[in-house]
């Protein structure tokens, strides 16, 4: 019987064992409400609480991932208490501020079009100290996508590290791998492009032996060698064209260097490039000279929102790396028609990176047609290095351009993608501490102004974010869940058997 006096929950005799469980919960719960310390007579400061992530001010979706948070102060807990300017309240205290997934989805979407005020109150040596409020507000603009998907990398210089393709639900913090280099050890993979965040179709490239270029479409997944004698490598850097039946590419050289004694660790390069498209139908490259030029550079392609504009960088090929500080990319445009595969005749420069002594790089299309974002930087054409590296944005109409100033930091922020419905936008940026790059949200009104973008939230987000020696590459939305048999992809890499595309007459 001495068990029993230490189970209480088990003298219920009778009681079905789930109802006696749950009776457990509710017991456990109550304790722990019982052993957290209340807020007694608080010393108020007209300062905002010391957090992170920094989350005030922020703009979200309704039913993101709750925005739970940590005090970077030392403290023995923190109490919050969060209250909707239409309806709804939530309480939590802890060793950091967790809130329950359903409870914050209910909050949200109570308070959609209006905002959530934060009380942050926190006890140290039994003292405790309320902050000034700060609000989060809650769009009226849906965040329709399931999640998100990324590479996730190691920072090093060498192939290897456990480099890996993942997804992510932006609604819980749940994480699902799709390829990582434990099934295709020493092989680096590039970043996983679907159409549109279209989970059915997308593609992949896997370096080095045993490499090939993935290309799922409608569930079916097959392997590639995109390499030829009238191309210099495999096919890299994809963007779909909206219809499904072309991927645009960048077959191209990259390279690194580092320097000694210097505050720049690394510089990376592309000494040559081209753009090729693919026509998955029948795995043919469509090549047009003036994209595979010899004294020119030609990188990143994106298709415009209806499929009738490739838009490119492109600049002149110095010798690298003695000159790589010379490298200024222009952004181009050029016809494109679906039906007949071939490209316009007239390419239109829209910024000229010579002329303003910029770099402009990695346009992405808004899907609705209205924006283009882009990246500029000082120099160069693999921003991620660039310090200087910002979001701006043109407006497809008037070709008016800004700089997205609420978006950008001191630090490289890079590599944007859309949501499928063109309100929000993932990028990545160095701005906490300008080594590993963190993936951010924003959204865009239609005037085009940015909110200020916040960090993908974790469930503890201290604590994750410092054990995570992992960089985020080329994130992008995904509608759905994205179904991957990757014990298929497997069998197939290592049956080195490759569908040999060909260029097209």
């Amino acid at each position: 019987m001495k068990n029993e006096e230490f189970y209480p929950i088990n003298l219920l005799i009778g009681i079905p064992s789930v109802v006696a469980r749950f009776c457990g919960v509710i017991a456990l719960a109550l304790m722990l409400v019982a052993c957290t310390p209340r807020v007694k007579n608080p010393v108020v400061v007209d300062t905002l609480p010391p957090i992170y992530p920094d989350y005030v001010g922020v703009t979200i979706p309704v039913d993101i991932a709750p925005l739970n948070f940590n005090i970077t102060d030392d403290i023995e807990v923190v109490d919050v208490v969060a209250k909707g300017s239409m309806e709804g309240e939530l309480h939590v205290s802890g060793d950091y501020a967790d809130f329950p997934i359903k409870a914050w989805h209910k909050l949200t979407e109570q308070n959609k079009g209006g905002s959530i005020t934060l009380t942050v109150c926190t006890s140290k040596n039994g003292e405790w100290t309320q902050y000034k409020g700060f609000e989060i507000y809650v769009s009226e603009s849906a965040l329709d996508d399931w999640g998100l998907t990324y590479r996730r990398i190691p920072p090093g210089y060498e192939v290897g590290g456990n480099i890996g393709e993942y997804q992510r639900d932006i609604r819980t913090f749940e994480e699902f791998p799709l390829m990582t280099e434990t099934a295709v050890p020493g092989r680096c993979m590039n970043c996983h492009t679907a159409n549109r965040g279209d989970p059915n179709n997308f593609t992949l490239q896997v370096r080095h032996r045993l490499g090939g270029t993935l290309i799922q479409k409608d569930g079916k997944q097959y392997w590639l060698n995109t390499k030829t004698d009238s191309t210099k490598a495999a096919c890299s850097y994809a963007h779909w064209h909206p219809g499904g039946d072309y991927i645009a590419y960048s077959a191209c050289s990259v390279a690194q260097f580092f320097f000694v004694g210097t505050y720049k660790p690394i510089e990376v390069f592309h000494s040559w490039g081209n753009v090729v498209l693919l026509d998955t139908r029948t795995n043919e490259l469509v090549t047009d000279q003036r994209l595979m030029t010899t004294d020119w550079v030609e990188i990143f392609p994106a298709f415009s929102a209806d499929g009738k504009t490739l838009y490119y960088s492109t600049s002149k090929a110095y010798p690298m790396p003695q000159e790589y500080e010379k490298v200024k990319c222009s952004l181009v445009s050029i016809p494109f028609d679906a039906e007949t595969g071939k490209f316009g005749e007239e390419a239109d420069t829209l910024l000229n990176g010579i002329r303003d002594d910029m770099s402009y790089v990695l346009a992405r299309p808004s899907y609705d047609g209205k924006w283009l974002m882009y990246i500029r930087c000082g120099r160069g054409n693999f921003p991620i290095t660039q310090p200087d590296a910002d979001l701006w944005l043109m407006n497809l109409e008037t070709r008016e351009t800004k700089e997205l100033e609420m978006v950008n930091s001191d630090h490289t922020d890079s590599y944007p993608n859309w949501s499928s419905n063109s309100k929000w936008f993932v990028f990545s940026s160095k701005r906490n501490g300008g080594l590993y790059t963190r993936l951010y949200l924003s959204s865009i009104d239609e005037a085009g102004n940015a909110t200020k973008p916040f960090l993908l939230p974790q469930k503890n987000p201290l604590k994750y974010y410092h054990e995570l020696f992992d960089a985020y590459n080329v994130a992008d939305f995904t509608k759905e869940k994205v179904e991957f048999d990757i014990r298929e992809a497997q069998r197939n890499l290592y049956k080195e058997e490759r569908i040999q595309v060909k260029v097209r007459e």
